[in-house]
């Protein structure tokens, strides 16, 4: 055993570091944000979002390069860096220095909205570049982005902002340096010899062009890349030994036979390269590994060998490398060598984000044995072979087929390590196809993948099967192999009837259990058959190249096989620009967007914390509905770093709260009604400790009944007291007997819920001064008034003594207007009774279990309609399921029910509404609040008549449309509708009949691929339907400079309400907007404030801040007219002088809204809100992948305040409701899903839970605002726009629809209606599309299992 070298190096961002031992169990986020360079964010702790993105560079001795890469920081250790240079957010651009023209770019193309996200997504950005010899392609540009996640903006500017550094005539990184040589190659500026990688930029000095200007001092940025320093480019790599937490050792390895002397030393030590797993296993497993063994730099585990059979890996090469490696070699080889190596290419793409590829290693994959792995049913497949020693240095081959023996089990000793894979080259008529269908294309797990190969030999003018190798991940506990269908296909001749007597084998050959984990039984079964036809296609066109005899299938099959052209995403966006004073109505930048594009700006968790704070942790319920027994905390007292554990009886004062009715507890008492109630709180002085200590916690139960569904609750009557409501319109039961009706239809529509996914998670600083009088926090949250009204409830301070502040959040969508507040609350207690400050920030995984979702619902309906189409009545009962408290529940399930018309004029309407208690955690607000569940409704049965007719949807829609002057069900007349020049100038604009046209020409000549078209109209409702809550204040002082402060109510959440106030108040006085600044929203400025919801908050704020503004203008006026002065700071310091006050409280009420529900009677809203979208969808009916080919908005927004923000709005509400119908599906342990432990949910993170990515935006994304319709009832004639767009996702949903009957239409089904759930998964669509690959296994009207 060599001596190991312990001094442990890092540079970050220029600076040396001596990481000190002991920390072998910190990750580099964790170091980073240590040292304050809190710009890297923690957004999943999983690698799954990309908040956390930093670049490593290291140098590569083997090509003597410098090497950068992005890499996700919560999931890198810490000592695995040692030796490298990383470069953060701030190491690359700063307001005050200038920004990079990365972040200038982002910024000024609004590619930030909230914030959160940004730093991940230029670091990503930055890192391609950096790594890039020439500008990226701008395919290499949306494939660097795939592993970060944006919430807000639907990812479309950000792609514009970062496709400028895709131009080939940009000079930008490949311009020659002044430091440059005659034959092009440059000088390193840190050595002063030629630069290793022929690139100044690369490694060195890469100077930028000076086309960015600092907000400061407009200096222009002239700054220098960091370098990689020459310390590390002379360092000699040594062996490390360190230590951690707990009595964990870190070991690093340089050479392959210390490695082997570890192995012998310590069995059981994980081998870790990339720490994807063993990461994850160990923060969300909480599995305590105590030897890690980083094998990563061990250069016989790197190597690469291309040989006349076949190619080498090394099994510690990192899969970016993989893929490097293999696009190299597949230019080089000849092609019919290099089927497999194409295979593991495309399978590749989709394998996890970039940053895990730049990090994960090929042999941590194999050896993890996980029987959904994308690579290893390739290496099956592929003939590979895994090359292994032992510690004694004995080599044995396996090939890959045998390699793989049970769950997580592979055919290696405790004292052997994978070494390298051989991978051989395909032969002459050898085939190796890669399949995989996921939930999402980008960065997700697979349900099934699949790697096929086949060996034909020529026989006169027939081919025969050699050879053949079948393997399928996700239809078993290990990557299983299809033994009998490869000895079935051996031998026989490659034909039709071959495929279809193959087919039947494989039928039987893989066998799944109807209670498999995962689920999806019949889906999974399904794609086993149509990846193996698709195989057999594949094969088949490419053998007709060499043997044209061989029997052709349709030309219309080939769409199963044609692999879809990605083209780059391009968007439009049209609107016209109406000035009114200096700022209002100017597509202005959100004001914190230079900021945000630097890391500068500060979210909750990047407080600066005293020394003596202290970390909370929730104990959590483990049931969904139980007794309490007892609460053992004794373990968990001797835990590190233990402070405190505080239950029910430790609150201060009253342990009730709710938002709405007092009927949750802070902490559970006796009895708890949902897994993931808090019963209590734990702190330690570290977050980690917290977490340990909260774990300890021992509570045992006494399990009772659980509810956990909306038909569970109706078959019980399981409803929240006093909730069931009813909306009335002529006679409904009268109509459908009187005859008028020519057709009566019924049916049921049911939709999962949805995560609010905001990227910064729940968290509270909550701190006492004075010796403990006050109480003060900074909160994430969307109602600061009520932090403060729920902390001085549970601690019994008077509301005057309790400050809650919120600078800004990283998104909310409603997910923190309410559950936010227990959070705060149960951080006051511990921090009030220790008079010590105490953070509490939610784990991403936690946050999506406790803090609620969108209400899932379902909707009994009855509709008569005549056969001209035109409906008469509508009867429907509406269910919402509320959780286990009422929360908002109640007002969710009225605006579901208020917009349950959607656009449509209907006589007879009766509405009956209730709130279905359930064991869950209590359900809350998600942006649309209700409105686009009850909408969803209607457009399902508006399609279900179409279907009854055999008309077009937009013919029966046009037909009901609502009217100027219509009165709606709610009694509300309409004025200013603009819904017909709406829908009609966008049926002009995406020319709806010639799109018809040729979606209907596609499908004719595409068997397995279909293309579906559908418009979509909506019609928001715009206020709080409680009459008190619309009502805002604000307060704002102008100062002797001629600068405005302005503070108000309204939350800055990424939706630019800060951005938009500013400049209603620039306007006002008439001065620019960069002279007017908004502070952080307090509740000791402007109190009593109305949550920052219902897409209320720039007409209310707005119009406060006007309010408070014409008050000081008033004052000021006298003077003004009397003195003539040269600026606003002249006139604002003559008023000081003449003792004028310049300082005011605004103050707004919205007028005329009000409604009874007991009459039915009133006006629930000011205004409403219209748009209306289509959309083009293609999808593959094998698979029941989709990809959104064109959407088109329309929205009437009056005169917009800020266009470019209401455009961002628009496309991040509708790229968030395309995740809602199509992609996110939360899944709960119900009746439906048994395989989950029960009351439990499953998609709490990145890992299971999938929003949209950057791929799944559509390919021609355009929006256009409606023109020349003032709104006379918004500030400055402007509308709401956080919400109404949401809705009009449902268009992809629909088009979805269209595209499924036309694959249905191929089996006879015609127009024959049919249901589809919400969200529409690659499961929902593929099992719609009814064919013979289907058939075996599920009825025609099958539906697949939802939890609502």
């Amino acid at each position: 055993m060599v001596d190991e070298f312990m001094e442990a190096i890092l540079y970050v961002n220029g600076v040396r570091r001596v990481l000190p031992d002991g920390l072998a169990h910190m990750t580099l986020l964790e170091y980073l944000r240590g040292l304050g360079l809190t710009g890297t964010k923690l957004g999943c702790g999983e690698g799954g979002c990309g908040a956390c993105t930093v670049m490593v560079s290291s140098y590569d001795r083997t090509s003597n390069k410098c090497m950068h890469y992005a890499v996700n920081a919560c999931l890198a250790p810490l000592y695995s860096v040692e030796g490298m240079h990383v470069i953060s957010i701030e190491g690359v651009g700063h307001r005050k220095r200038g920004l990079h023209p990365l972040q200038e770019s982002l910024a000024s193309s609004h590619g930030s909205q909230c914030g959160f996200c940004t730093p991940g997504f230029v670091m990503s950005m930055y890192a391609l570049l950096r790594s890039n010899k020439n500008p990226p392609s701008e395919e290499e540009i949306e494939e660097s982005l795939a592993g970060n996640l944006c919430r807000c903006t639907g990812y479309r500017p950000i792609v514009d902002a970062f496709r400028v550094f895709a131009k080939t005539n940009d000079a930008l990184y490949i311009g020659l340096s002044s430091l440059s040589l005659q034959d092009g190659s440059s000088i390193c500026p840190s050595t002063g010899k030629p630069c290793s990688c022929g690139s100044a930029a690369t490694c060195g000095d890469g100077r930028f062009q000076p086309i960015s200007y600092s907000d400061t001092d407009g200096a222009k940025y002239s700054e220098k890349e960091l370098i990689f320093p020459p310390e590390l480019l002379l360092r000699k790599l040594a062996p490390l030994k360190l230590r951690g937490d707990g009595g964990m050792i870190w070991y690093r390895p340089v050479r392959l036979q210390y490695l082997l002397d570890l192995k012998a030393k310590h069995p059981d030590a994980k081998l870790l390269v990339g720490n994807t797993e063993v990461g994850i296993e160990m923060r969300l497993k909480r599995l305590q590994y105590k030897v890690l063994i980083f094998v990563g730099q061990v250069p016989e585990l790197n190597t690469v060998n291309v040989s006349d059979n076949g190619v080498e890996i090394g099994s510690a090469l990192r899969l970016s490398e993989l893929l490097k490696l293999l696009r190299k070699v597949v230019k080089e080889r000849p092609a019919h060598e290099t089927s497999a190596c194409k295979a593991f290419i495309e399978q590749l793409k989709w394998f996890a984000g970039t940053q895990i590829r730049n990090v994960a290693s090929i042999g941590g994959n194999i050896c993890t044995g996980s029987p959904i792995s994308d690579l290893n049913p390739l290496w099956m497949a592929s003939r590979a072979e895994f090359r292994i020693i032992n510690c004694s240095g004995d080599v044995r081959s396996v090939p890959a087929n045998d390699f793989f023996r049970g769950y997580r089990k592979v055919d290696m000793e405790s004292n052997e390590i994978l070494v390298s894979v051989f991978l051989p080259w395909t032969r002459h008529l050898e085939y190796v196809k890669e399949f995989k269908q996921s939930h999402r294309r980008e960065d997700d797990i697979a349900i099934v993948n699949g790697g096929m190969r086949v060996f034909l030999e020529e026989r006169g003018e027939e081919l025969f099967v050699s050879d053949a190798s079948i393997a399928f991940g996700g239809v078993a506990p290990v990557t299983l192999r299809a033994r009998k269908t490869e000895e079935f296909l051996t031998g026989k001749s490659w034909s039709k009837s071959l495929l279809q007597d193959a087919l039947k084998v494989i039928q039987s050959d893989v066998l799944i259990d109807e209670d498999a984990p995962g689920g999806m039984v019949e889906f999974r079964k399904s794609l086993v058959l149509s990846f193996f036809f698709k195989f057999f296609l594949w094969v088949s066109h490419h053998v007709r190249d060499v043997k044209p005899s061989i029997e052709a299938f349709p030309p219309s099959h080939m769409s199963a096989v044609q692999s879809l052209s990605r083209p780059c995403r391009v968007g439009r966006q049209d609107y016209e620009t109406v000035k009114q004073g200096t700022a209002v109505g100017l597509p202005e930048v959100h004001l914190s967007a230079r900021m945000q594009v630097t890391g500068e700006a500060e979210y909750t968790d990047d407080t600066p914390v005293p020394p003596n704070t202290l970390h909370a942790a929730l104990v959590l319920s483990k049931m969904p509905h139980a007794r309490i027994l007892s609460i053992d905390d004794s373990e968990s007292k001797s835990s590190l770093g233990f402070s405190g554990l505080f239950l029910a009886k430790d609150v201060p004062a009253d342990n009730k709260i709710g938002p709405v009715v007092a009927d949750e507890e802070l902490f559970a008492t006796d009895v708890v009604t949902c897994v993931g109630q808090v019963i209590g709180v734990v702190v330690a002085d570290t977050h980690e400790n917290a977490k340990a200590a909260a774990g300890k916690v021992e509570v045992v139960y006494e399990e009772l009944p659980a509810i956990l569904s909306i038909k569970e609750a109706i078959a019980a009557k399981s409803f929240h007291p006093n909730t069931e409501k009813m909306l009335r319109k002529g006679d409904v039961e009268l109509c459908f007997q009187s005859g008028q009706c020519d057709r009566i239809i019924e049916g049921e529509v049911q939709m999962g819920s949805q995560e609010h996914f905001y990227m910064e998670p729940h968290g509270s600083l909550v701190w006492t001064s004075d010796g403990g009088n006050e109480v003060h926090m900074i909160s994430s949250t969307q109602d600061p008034h009520r932090h403060q009204h729920y902390v001085s409830h549970v601690l019994g301070l008077p509301m005057s003594k309790v400050v809650c502040k919120t600078k800004r959040i990283g998104g909310g969508f409603g997910g923190k207007e309410t559950r936010s507040a227990f959070i705060a609350a149960a951080a006051s207690v511990p921090s009030y009774l220790l008079n010590r400050p105490v953070k509490l920030i939610l784990d991403r995984d936690v946050d999506m279990m406790i803090s609620g979702h969108r209400h899932s619902f379902v909707g009994k309906y009855k509709v008569g309609f005549t056969n001209d189409g035109k409906v008469l009545a509508y009867d429907l009962e509406i269910y919402n399921n509320g959780g286990n408290s009422l929360d908002l529940s109640q007002a969710v399930l009225e605006i579901a029910m208020l917009h349950s018309d959607n656009v449509y004029d209907i006589p007879h309407v009766r509405i009956i509404g209730n709130v279905c208690f359930t064991n869950y955690p209590s359900n809350t607000a998600f942006r649309g609040f209700g409105g686009p569940q009850g909408m969803l409704i209607t457009e399902n049965w508006i399609q279900r008549i179409a279907a009854e007719l055999d008309r077009s949807p937009e013919e029966i829609k046009e037909l009901n449309f609502q009217v100027e002057g219509s009165i709606t069900h709610y009694s509300q007349c309409l004025h200013h509708c603009t819904l017909h020049q709406l829908w009609n100038e966008l049926k002009t604009s995406c020319n709806f009949l010639k799109a018809r046209g040729e979606v209907d020409e596609f499908n004719s000549h595409n068997r397995w691929k279909k293309r579906g078209v559908a418009m979509v109209p909506t019609k928001f409702g715009v206020s709080f339907t409680k009459t008190f809550m619309n009502q805002a204040g604000a307060l704002v002082h102008v100062y002797t400079d001629g600068t405005v402060l302005v503070t108000h109510g309204g939350v800055e959440m990424g939706q630019g309400l800060h951005t938009k106030v500013a400049q209603v108040a620039a306007s006002a006085f008439n001065i620019p907007l960069g002279s007017v600044f908004v502070s952080e929203t307090s509740t000791d400025k402007v109190p009593n404030a109305s949550p920052t919801a219902a897409s209320m908050s720039s007409d209310m704020y707005g119009a406060a801040v006007l309010d408070a503004c014409e008050q000081i203008k008033a004052r000021m006026k006298p003077l003004a007219a009397k003195l003539s002065f040269n600026s606003f700071a002249e006139l604002a310091s003559a008023c000081y002088f003449q003792r004028i006050d310049l300082s005011a409280h605004g103050f707004y009420i919205v007028p005329d809204v009000g409604f009874d529900w007991i009459s039915g009677k009133g006006n629930p809203f000011r205004y409403y809100t219209y748009g209306a979208a289509f959309a083009e969808v293609e999808i593959d009916t094998l698979t029941g992948d989709f990809h959104t080919r064109e959407v088109d908005i329309k929205l009437d927004l009056g005169y917009s305040l800020n266009p470019a923000i209401d455009i961002g709005q628009i496309e991040g509400a509708f790229v968030q409701g395309l995740g809602w119908v199509a992609l996110e599906e939360v899944k709960w342990g119900d009746a439906a899903h048994k395989w989950i432990k029960s009351g439990n949910l499953l998609t709490c993170g990145p890992g299971n839970y999938k929003i949209p990515t950057l791929n799944d935006i559509p390919f021609n994304f355009n929006v256009s605002l409606l023109k020349g319709n003032p709104n006379s009832k918004g500030i400055h004639s402007s509308k709401a726009v956080g919400e109404p767009p949401f809705f009009l996702a449902s268009s992809v949903f629909f088009a979805i629809k269209d595209a499924i009957k036309a694959a249905r239409a191929e089996m006879g089904l015609g127009s024959k209606w049919f249901n589809l759930d919400t969200p529409a998964t690659p499961e929902r669509i593929r099992m719609a599309c009814f064919d013979e690959f289907s058939s075996p296994f599920v009825s025609l009207d099958f539906s697949p299992k939802l939890s609502v």
